[in-house]
Formats: C-alpha cells, structure tokens, sequence
C-alpha cells in the first residue's frame, strides 16, 4: 500500500476495485487476502473493509510466509550478503528441533538480511547445504541473496515440501551483536527444512528476527 488510504479513510468496496483495475472478483479477493495477512487491513462481514493503522500494526515488518512463493517474494523484497561459516555436522541446538535425517557433512553460510525502509537487521540467518548438493554449494554467489534458487538451478534438486519450526526465544550473544539488541531479548527463530522428492533434507536455514521488528502472517482458507 502506498499511503492513499489511511485509516482514516473509507477502503473502496470489491466492486469498485474490479472496475477500477479491470479485474475479475477473484483477483481482488485474493488481493485483499494478501493485504489482510499482512496486517495492513481487517475485514469484518458486514463492517466493510478498513486499513489499519500504525498502531496496530507495531511497527513490525509483517511478511507472508505460507509457501514457497511468499519465501522468495520476502527474499526479493530485502537483501542479504551471505559470508562463508565452514563446515561440518548440523548444530545440535538446531539438530534437536529437526524431524528428520541432519547427518553426513553441512556447510554453513552466514548473513544478515536488510529491509530497504529500515536502518538495523531485520534477520540473521545461517543457511546449511548438505553434501549431496556437490559442487552446486561451492559455486554459490553469495552476494545474489537468494541461495535457494540458485541451488535449485545448479544442482537439479527439486524441492518437494518445505517444513517450518517457529519459536520465540532468547538472544544469545552472537545474535544479540548481529541484530543489534540485548542478549536476552525476545527474537523469533524460524528454523526451515528444504527436503527433495525422496524426503532427503537438503538445505536447512535457522532465522533469528527481532521481536519489534518482524511479525509472521498467514492465512488459513477453510474448506467448505
């Protein structure tokens, strides 16, 4: 949203946006789904739609995290530069949280992601390759941002599903340094697992955001 509605100002119906924008019911619906999970809007049977202010919003970046498409949209829409971290067996701090195979050898990258509307860190993020990937890993650009695609493209390994740990916990000092916080303070970790066609995990990424600074959203469509 670009600052022409506040939440001051009446949000148009989804009949006028179809004729505005010269698009079906459902485009505007889904557009809408997006902007609500986002924290941007609330929609209330029979109220209408209003945006929703600042306030109530926190201040956070709040960003989509459903499937793959919203994780490399939110990859394409800040910047990392990731910085090589060695290699060698998952950490058990991470391993413990993984349903899953995590042996053999990992090499690990480290980066800090940037929003461009904000000043500090908005996540630190060590990504793990496993060595099945081959030589795709030691020829990643490290400076493009997105390692998950560019393994994709190099080493043919499709994705088959993607598997997400959420939980609030404490800044250890690394961390704490990086994003520029206390040690202790709240941060969400998101640990994700890339896992192949044949249920072998071949990328694992461990997250650390900023309480204050980050909220994630999604939405939940129910079958009727």
């Amino acid at each position: 949203m670009a600052g022409d509605f506040s939440d001051a100002t009446p949000f148009p119906t989804e009949t006028a946006l179809c004729k505005e924008h010269n698009v079906s019911r459902f485009t505007v619906r889904e557009a809408l789904k997006r902007l609500q999970s986002e924290g941007l809007i609330e929609r209330k049977r029979g109220s209408g739609t209003t945006v929703q202010p600042a306030a109530a919003r926190g201040g956070a970046l709040h960003q989509p995290l459903s499937n793959v498409g919203e994780i490399l949209q939110y990859a394409r829409d800040s910047q990392v530069a990731y910085e090589a971290g060695g290699s060698g067996s998952i950490p058990d701090e991470v391993a413990g949280h993984i349903d899953g195979d995590v042996s053999g050898s990992w090499t690990c990258f480290r980066g800090l992601r940037r929003s461009p509307q904000r000043r500090r860190p908005i996540a630190l993020t060590h990504a793990y390759f496993h060595e099945l990937l081959g030589e795709a890993v030691a020829s990643l650009d490290l400076s493009a941002g997105t390692l998950f695609s560019q393994i994709e493209k190099m080493s043919g390994i499709r994705v088959g599903k993607v598997t997400q740990d959420i939980q609030a916990v404490a800044a250890d000092t690394d961390t704490a340094r990086a994003l520029e916080i206390e040690e202790g303070d709240p941060v969400l970790r998101i640990i994700r697992c890339y896992v192949d066609p044949k249920g072998r995990i071949f990328e694992i990424s461990v997250s650390h955001h900023p309480g204050e600074r980050f909220a994630y959203s999604m939405h939940i469509d129910v079958e009727s």
